[in-house]
């Protein structure tokens, strides 16, 4: 666990963060892994009163992070290991900002499917700011892909439902419409955002909107089921 950057390095901003970050992404590829996509955290009020962090954040996800639906995670890979209730947009079209809006997003989107967050921090969690939690690549460990794409205008996004389950017991439960009002409007400030450091969302790309729950703590031999509803279930199992 490294110690917390905030203490090391007062003076540190937002923007310094944003920089560690682009500094740990750029050598990843360098090291040979294929980025595939984003992941917004702290869209909810649920997330930022779980973490006492007020605004959003966004980080990187590479494809060995990504596991499919029913995979067995090997716990001891990630570190403060939680898991969160979250919808993805998959892109067909790039989207730029700075004035990007929900009607871009969603004509932009190929599908929308369920998705697990595995959150993992390698910075330590007592005391931490926004400004250490972007460091950490916004505590992204890895996701879950579920298998029930739908697109945008087949459901109405803000009402998709979840129960979150460990080990046979609902731990959580919420609304997609608790992130920032829309699932959509996640993606939407991410693609503004990104204008601020010159990027975009490309096509293709993957994008984790923000959770609608609370975190869940897992340990080894936890089993996790998230329903869905009409977008049926996903589960994993750490051991």
């Amino acid at each position: 666990m490294v110690p917390l950057l905030t203490a090391r390095h007062p003076g540190m901003t937002v923007e310094d963060a944003y920089a560690v970050q682009s500094e740990w992404r750029r050598r990843a590829i360098a090291a040979g892994r294929r980025p595939v996509g984003r992941k917004i955290g702290l869209t909810s009020k649920a997330m930022q009163a779980a973490t006492g962090i007020d605004e959003p954040d966004y980080g990187s996800i590479f494809a060995d992070m990504v596991y499919e639906d029913g995979s067995v995670i090997e716990h001891d890979r990630f570190s403060s290991v939680r898991i969160e209730v979250e919808l993805a947009f998959r892109l067909a079209e790039p989207v730029e900002g700075p004035d990007a809006t929900i009607i871009d997003v969603l004509a932009a989107t190929e599908h929308v499917v369920p998705a697990l967050e595995i959150l993992s921090s390698r910075i330590e969690l007592q005391g931490r700011t926004i400004v250490d939690t972007i460091s950490d690549n916004a505590a992204m460990g890895a996701m879950v892909l579920g298998a029930t794409p739908v697109r945008p205008d087949d459901v109405d996004l803000r009402w998709v439902p979840a129960l979150l389950h460990r080990n046979g017991t609902i731990e959580e439960s919420g609304v997609a419409g608790a992130v920032l009002g829309h699932p959509a409007m996640g993606v939407v400030w991410l693609a503004n955002k990104l204008a601020q450091h010159g990027d975009r969302l490309e096509a293709g790309e993957l994008v984790l909107a923000g959770s609608f729950t609370r975190p869940i703590w897992v340990h080894p031999g936890d089993t996790v089921l998230a329903d869905y509803h009409d977008l049926g279930t996903i589960t994993c199992r750490f051991r």
